[in-house]
């Protein structure tokens, strides 16, 4: 007597998220390509003189390609912004989760100033003072975006200044301490000349020298 045939078992599903595919992959570094060209020539050229033809020929693309990632050159430059404030919380927060939880206020506001200049001077530096100096071409829905962002990275500074303003370390108001730190800090990128300055680590100690009393 024959058998009746076993149903054929359903192939096994992967687990966890599906795999890219070869073409989103390619998207991906391609949207990525973007920024960091958009970023580099908005910061050299200016938002208003760098046009899509300039940010497409620097990454290999038809002058209209971008348009495929980005809406508008607009929606490219908020996107810059972004990434760059996004990046810089992230780096922020690794860089405090090394440090720990133990070490004195002065000792952890060197390192919030430290990774700030790392990420205002040092490599792939573009994004940030782009943001700085760019803001007056956003619309007011991708400013509240941004100043959202540039709130939760300045949040991390506010029990530091507040510690120190406790040990006498620091005078003043904490809310002016952390806008004029910022001011003197973000301004570096204006001047700074990593090849003929000083050195990164330098910097941190005279800011420091200027903030506060060691």
């Amino acid at each position: 007597m024959d058998m009746p045939a076993l149903p054929l078992a359903a192939p096994k599903r992967p687990r966890g998220r599906p795999r890219k595919t070869h073409a989103e992959i390619d998207d991906g570094n391609r949207r990525r390509d973007l920024l960091n060209s958009a970023a580099r020539l908005f910061r050299r050229k200016g938002f208003d003189a760098t046009t899509t033809r300039d940010i497409a020929a620097a990454v290999g693309m038809h002058s209209g390609s971008p348009f495929y990632h980005f809406e508008s050159k607009g929606a490219l430059l908020a996107a810059v912004m972004e990434e760059g404030m996004r990046t810089a919380i992230e780096r922020q927060r690794t860089a405090l989760e090394a440090a720990g939880d133990r070490i004195p206020a002065s000792q952890r506001l060197r390192v919030l100033v430290r990774n700030h200049f790392d990420v205002l001077l040092g490599p792939g530096s573009d994004f940030i003072p782009v943001m700085l100096y760019e803001a007056r071409s956003l619309t007011p829905k991708q400013r509240r975006v941004i100043t959202d962002l540039q709130s939760e990275y300045e949040a991390a500074w506010v029990p530091v200044l507040q510690q120190l303003v406790t040990v006498g370390k620091l005078k003043g108001d904490v809310k002016l301490a952390r806008l004029l730190i910022f001011g003197a800090l973000n301004w570096s990128a204006q001047w700074y000349d990593r090849r003929k300055g000083a050195s990164l680590d330098e910097l941190t100690d005279a800011a420091l020298a200027l903030f506060i009393r060691c």
